[in-house]
């Protein structure tokens, strides 16, 4: 039997086809500025992490985020970068930390934690510190947050 019917990309004789760049505007910046945007950032956070401002590293590392086609690199630089500071924060400043973050920037958050948790057997990432980050944001921010961060095509 012949299953190769189920290859075919039938979107490519729908003239009504919704693309994925007609869905959000791409980031404008260049893919080489952005990969350079977020090594500069993974210094300073690596700063701020030695001084002990998690919530000013966590507010860095979430403003102005990698996103769109051709940043793959970037964008997991950034998620590394994410996750030295998640697992560098105890679990009892968690709360305080996402208190004091933005809406927009608690729901970039919840984006890097769906995608830490999409990656199987991913490096120094803990399912435990994601899902316990996961809870605590899900505690302050509601589930509205959960929303945005799923329907957000912006994707990180």
């Amino acid at each position: 039997m012949d299953v190769n019917f189920r290859k075919i990309d039938v979107d490519q004789y729908d003239e009504d086809v919704l693309l994925d760049s007609e869905l959000y505007e791409a980031d404008p910046r260049d893919p080489a500025q952005v990969l350079d945007d977020a090594k500069q950032k993974a210094t300073a956070v690596r700063s701020s992490l030695s001084k002990g401002d998690i919530v000013g590293a966590l507010t860095l590392v979430l403003t102005d985020t990698p996103y769109g086609p051709n940043v793959e690199e970037a964008k997991n630089l950034n998620l590394q970068t994410l996750v030295t500071i998640l697992n560098s924060t105890k679990a009892t400043e968690i709360p305080g930390v996402v208190r004091s973050l933005s809406q927009d920037a608690q729901d970039t958050l919840m984006k890097y934690l769906y995608k830490g948790m999409g990656l199987p057997g991913w490096g120094d990432v803990s399912g435990s510190v994601l899902l316990g980050w996961h809870e605590k944001l899900t505690e302050v921010a509601g589930t509205g947050c959960i929303v945005r961060a799923m329907t957000d095509r912006r994707l990180v």
